[in-house]
């Protein structure tokens, strides 16, 4: 295992942190502010339209050189050249996550390592030999089976990302794709109920419900932009369907809701997921989730991955 995902690979965590994306690279320097807020301390991003092209299966980085100089050229503007350690959001194409369900409970080590990677290979679609693959034990279902968290990239992609950081002699302790460095600012603070990261871009979106801070439901949806609004509906009517209560018997409803990237408006997005779950919700802003931004005009769906792994330094 490289440093890809796991916490207990590199126990420390910067607070700066890079973010690429098809057609944006992004780097962020965060400080801890007041109580449990957080405060942008630098911050630089740069257009790569045509450097990297996102994909599970082909190869992403078109000129390896070029990304470096961009990179380069941004810490640069961020004073941020001296540093060497960060934190690395992949784009969200590059990466595939998804929450592996036991049916029945295996008998031996062996055959939980069995049934995992069978279902890992089905689940991502390539031989495990092919993938760094990272998985995490959640809790029970409501009926009682395992759950495991699983997180891949292709051994050849994830060497690519790494290659450009080393020639910039760069390191990244941990790296995540796009939606679960976003997701950092959900599940962060403790508030009581789900919450629902809708995470998009041009080619579709990955939806995530988090339950008690761990993932419910994952679902990535490769989708044209006129699908969209469509394949979101379908993906809160499961969510809805199977929200089944826990043991204790509470029914926990949909509280909070984070929209960032491409494919649908926020309001757009709010009013499907009020339609679907009879609540009353908005999309939460970056001073909804404890951000400091320099001014109102700074996106902060630019910077909203990179910036949640720079939260994982305290």
């Amino acid at each position: 295992m490289p440093n890809l995902f796991s916490r207990i690979v590199d126990p420390w965590y910067p607070a700066t942190a890079i973010g690429l994306e098809k057609g944006v690279a992004s780097l962020v320097q965060l400080e801890r502010a007041k109580g449990n807020a957080s405060r942008l301390k630098r911050a630089a991003t740069a257009n790569i339209e045509s450097l990297i092209r996102p994909s599970f299966d082909e190869p992403n980085i078109q000129n390896g050189p070029q990304v470096a100089a961009v990179l380069n050229d941004l810490a640069a503007g961020a004073g941020l050249l001296r540093q060497k350690r960060w934190s690395l959001s992949l784009p969200e194409a590059t990466a595939r996550t998804t929450v592996i369900t036991l049916e029945s409970q295996p008998q031996s080590g062996s055959e939980l390592q069995d049934v995992l990677k069978w279902k890992t290979e089905r689940g991502f679609g390539a031989p495990v030999e092919e993938l760094y693959v990272s998985r995490e034990r959640l809790q029970r279902d409501a009926q009682g089976r395992d759950r495991y968290l699983a997180i891949a990239v292709r051994k050849s992609v994830l060497a690519e990302y790494e290659a450009v950081l080393e020639s910039l002699g760069w390191r990244a302790g941990l790296i995540l794709p796009r939606h679960l460095g976003e997701a950092q600012w959900l599940v962060r603070n403790g508030s009581t109920g789900d919450a629902l990261l809708l995470s998009g871009s041009s080619q579709g979106f990955t939806g995530v419900i988090f339950r008690d801070k761990h993932p419910l439901i994952v679902r990535t949806v490769s989708c044209s932009e006129s699908e969209f609004e469509d394949e979101f509906y379908r993906f809160l009517l499961f969510y809805r369907d199977r929200n089944i209560p826990e043991a204790s018997g509470e029914n926990l409803p949909l509280t909070r809701m984070m929209v960032i990237g491409e494919g649908i408006t926020k309001q757009r997005a709010s009013e499907i997921v009020n339609e679907t779950t009879g609540g009353d919700l908005r999309p939460l802003a970056a001073e909804d989730l404890g951000l400091q931004l320099p001014n109102r005009d700074f996106s902060f769906d630019s910077i909203a991955a990179p910036a949640g792994l720079a939260t994982l330094s305290w």
